[in-house]
């Protein structure tokens, strides 16, 4: 009801501006980024969408004129489908792309804004078309906003905000997938991670937090400095500083919390996320469970399965639904209940989608119908948690000659992984090496991801040819679990390290 209600606000809010700019044609429209505008931005980049809204709505009804409005408001949409991917959202929603670029084009084709704020829209619906697996679309309309910020770049070269869209863009392009590189072939783009976020980061460091669009060019740069420049230690050390605030901000309590799941940061990863649920609209978005959810699951807490039921419940999209029935599949493994645990692995083949290489891997898992050794599974859930001594003695008690050669694969790489956090290099790397020579051509990920954490070792060691040839070697392994994310790392491990 609550969404319904939210789309036919702005359906009316829609309507409003195009019979307001059909009628007003004879005057002058601006792009004015005005106090109201920068109160909008804010609320949309703390999630707070309705609040955000609200705003818009008041801009519009005093300065009809204001394409800003129109620009901003395709914030609402962007991030409700990004972060609950509802196709029933998804289909209602669509039309607004047209229609809002459609009034941006009675814009000043003269004013630097006319070009960023369409590229801008391009932008998110690229990857709003990822979300929702329309590949092809995604890859026309990303092409079409970076060949707007390629040409306001040309026009307008002292314009802030070309850097932005324009340093992300270079640094997405940069690393692009081999399976998807037909695509920049064909459409003539090239990038560069290094390049990229080199204009992100002068954006940044010239401006201030009343400067447009600053909090996106912030957020953008720490995900490409996380995952492409392997710069974990220095994100992590800035989004849990003051200038990444996350008291009242949803936006910012998912992304902290996001990146400490993804650096094995599972405690800090609960207490943002336990804060956060005293944030009015934390309920509008059941990702947070599933965030909460995975956490728990790598403390091994039996209270796992009640936020993944609860994400399962209330979220109306289709990914991430095959990864989270895996999730509490083995939830329930290691509580020993192996009804539940293959009825959930069973709802992993029929339920949700196979977009994300999450569940892609996930339905793999259901399909084959192999759970892990016990003592493995807890290891691996441990140590994505970052406990990792308390996961290094569910393996040290393991016959390793005895395990079939998935669990053989996973048990070295998990050793490989766990001594690699504690700074035990020498056992690291032979850990790795013997999951690469026995996993190379298997359709599970260890072999690869150990080529990859490898050259990530040598890159923080100063080795930089021993990296190099890692992210080459892992690069060559092919039609493995999570290609897309581990050859994109590697991609960009090979970018930054050979790239001037």
């Amino acid at each position: 009801m609550l969404l319904s209600l939210r789309f036919m606000k702005l359906r009316l809010l829609l309507a409003f501006l195009f019979l307001s700019f059909n009628t007003l044609r004879a005057q002058n429209y601006v792009f004015d980024y005005n106090s109201r505008c920068h109160a909008a931005y804010q609320q949309y980049l703390s999630l707070n969408l309705e609040a955000g809204n609200a705003l818009i709505r008041q801009e519009i009804m005093s300065n009809p004129y204001n394409l800003m409005a129109t620009y901003l408001a395709d914030y609402d949409d962007w991030l409700m489908l990004l972060m609950n991917g509802d196709n029933r959202d998804y289909e209602q929603r669509a039309g607004h792309f047209d229609e809002r670029l459609n009034l941006l084009s009675k814009g000043d084709e003269n004013s630097p804004w006319f070009r960023v704020c369409k590229a801008g829209i391009y932008f998110h619906w690229a990857l709003v078309h990822i979300r929702f697996g329309e590949n092809l679309k995604a890859a026309t309309t990303f092409r079409r906003s970076f060949l707007l910020l390629k040409e306001n770049n040309k026009r307008f070269p002292d314009f802030p905000q070309n850097k932005i869209f324009l340093g992300l863009e270079e640094a997405v392009v940069g690393t692009i997938p081999e399976n998807y590189q037909w695509l920049a072939s064909i459409f003539g783009m090239k990038g560069s991670v290094k390049k990229g976020v080199a204009l992100l980061n002068s954006f940044i460091n010239n401006s201030d937090n009343n400067t447009p669009l600053r909090n996106e060019a912030i957020i953008y740069n720490c995900y490409l400095r996380f995952y492409l420049m392997s710069q974990q230690e220095e994100v992590w050390r800035f989004v849990n500083s003051s200038q990444f605030p996350v008291q009242n901000n949803l936006f910012h309590s998912f992304i902290r919390a996001n990146f400490a799941l993804n650096y094995r940061k599972s405690d800090a990863a609960l207490q943002v996320l336990k804060n956060a649920q005293s944030i009015d609209d934390y309920k509008n978005f059941p990702i947070m469970d599933y965030e909460m959810g995975t956490a728990l699951l790598h403390k091994l807490d039996a209270n796992s399965v009640v936020y993944f039921n609860k994400f399962l419940s209330s979220y109306k999209g289709k990914f991430f639904v095959k990864d989270a029935h895996q999730k509490l599949a083995y939830a329930y493994y290691v509580q020993q209940n192996y009804p539940k645990a293959n009825y959930h692995r069973e709802q992993a083949l029929k339920e949700g989608s196979r977009t994300t290489d999450a569940d892609k891997q996930a339905y793999r898992f259901a399909e084959n119908n192999v759970y892990p050794s016990v003592p493995i599974l807890q290891a691996r859930l441990l140590s994505d948690g970052g406990y990792y001594k308390p996961a290094l003695q569910k393996l040290q008690n393991v016959d390793i000659k005895s395990l079939n050669i998935t669990d053989k694969l996973e048990c070295y790489f998990r050793l490989g992984r766990i001594h690699d956090e504690l700074n035990n290099d020498t056992k690291a790397v032979e850990y790795y090496k013997t999951t690469i020579n026995l996993g190379r051509n298997r359709k599970e990920h260890f072999a690869a991801r150990s080529a990859l954490q490898m050259g990530m070792m040598y890159e923080r060691l100063g080795k930089i040819t021993e990296a190099v040839k890692c992210y080459t070697d892992c690069l060559s392994m092919k039609e493995h679990d999570f290609q897309s994310n581990i050859d994109q790392q590697a991609k960009a491990g090979v970018n930054r390290l050979t790239q001037k």
